[in-house]
């Protein structure tokens, strides 16, 4: 029997991103689909869709139709389109008029953090935090509710904190950010896979398959990395 072939997936995303979210549950579906042949690490890579909003953020419906130039009918159609896109595959978006989006860079040094002292939790604590902002409405800038986030899956809550209080990984956050903006990706999600094979957006499952499966199919005995 063969082996399965070992990829390095890089999924560069944001937490306010409701395509970053279709696009990380569509490629874990596709990787349990291929589980027989595939096997994947996958390295949570941070970007910012709005680093400059303050920690109290703005309300969501002002900030989408002032940045694309939308109407509001058009803004809840695409809602919408969303809305189905996520239910299928088991994520629910309840993003609605009145609901507020933020700055997500504590987000992310957490979610730095978590993947240096706890790989095995990071990719738990990005959907949790996915969930937090899309499905319950949380604010993911509030430093309180990141840490309690971080506790309910299974990171120390007191240790996250600290971290969040500190400034820690701000720095490293930053250098990731313009490593993969200087790289050419500018917008979300982008999935990278030995450091080479780029697949954009929230892509539907069968699309992220036969994309792994055909890199699996050529890829080396040991996957480059794009540091």
């Amino acid at each position: 029997m063969t082996s399965p072939v070992r990829l390095r997936i890089d999924f560069v995303s944001d937490v306010a991103c409701p395509w970053c979210a279709i696009g990380l549950a569509s490629l874990q579906a596709a990787l349990a689909n291929l589980s027989d042949s595939v096997e994947a690490d996958i390295h949570l890579q941070p970007f910012e869709l709005n680093p400059q909003l303050p920690p109290e953020g703005e309300d969501a419906n002002e900030h989408l139709m002032h940045k694309y130039g939308m109407g509001e009918e058009q803004l809840e159609t695409n809602r919408a389109a969303i809305r189905e896109r996520a239910a299928a595959l088991g994520f629910a978006f309840n993003m609605r008029k009145g609901s507020r989006i933020y700055n997500t860079f504590d987000a992310h040094r957490l979610l730095h953090w978590a993947g240096l002292e706890h790989p095995d939790l990071a990719l738990p604590l990005k959907q949790a935090l996915l969930r937090a902002y899309f499905s319950d409405g949380e604010n993911v800038a509030d430093r309180e509710i990141l840490a309690r986030i971080a506790g309910n899956v299974g990171l120390d809550a007191d240790a996250a904190r600290r971290v969040l209080d500190s400034g820690e990984h701000a720095d490293a956050v930053r250098v990731q950010e313009r490593t993969y903006q200087q790289a050419g990706i500018h917008a979300v999600p982008a999935t990278i896979v030995n450091g080479q094979y780029l697949i954009s957006g929230g892509q539907p499952p069968e699309a992220f398959e036969n994309a792994l499966r055909e890199i699996a199919a050529q890829a080396p005995a040991s996957p480059s990395t794009l540091h």
